[in-house]
């Protein structure tokens, strides 16, 4: 089995990128860990796993259509105050908290960030 390292995600404004992430992500448990100087941070709970970063070939950060970087979080109500706190902080709603019908127990919410990338957090918990 395969699992991944870590996400990255670009940025066209790190200081708010940081604001924002510190925000929605405290939610689900995950802290600021490292931060890049003016190139980027990196969230986690014990090791890096989701990064901010201006695009290394120095052009625009942009979205990829079809793109969708999604969290695990430890319970329902964590999904609620994700996506409060990254609506409170400049984010887009992209589909308020409730179940999915996708699979047993999926409560999920989506967000887009202050860059326009895809957000979602899951939990398979039932309530």
């Amino acid at each position: 089995m395969s699992n991944f390292t870590h996400v990255t995600v670009g940025t066209n404004d790190l200081e708010k990128a940081r604001k924002f992430y510190d925000e929605a992500l405290g939610k689900i448990g995950l802290k600021r860990i490292a931060d890049l100087g003016d190139n980027g941070s990196i969230w986690g709970v014990d090791k890096p796993s989701f990064f901010v970063l201006k695009p290394a070939n120095g052009q625009p950060a942009t979205v990829g259509n079809g793109v969708t970087v999604s969290f695990e979080a430890p319970n329902r109500a964590a999904i609620n105050a994700f996506h409060e706190a990254a609506v409170a902080a400049g984010g887009k709603d992209e589909g308020a908290a409730g179940t999915r019908d996708w699979a047993p127990n999926a409560y999920a919410a989506y967000a887009r960030d202050l860059d326009g990338n895809k957000l979602a957090v899951y939990c398979f918990q039932a309530e």
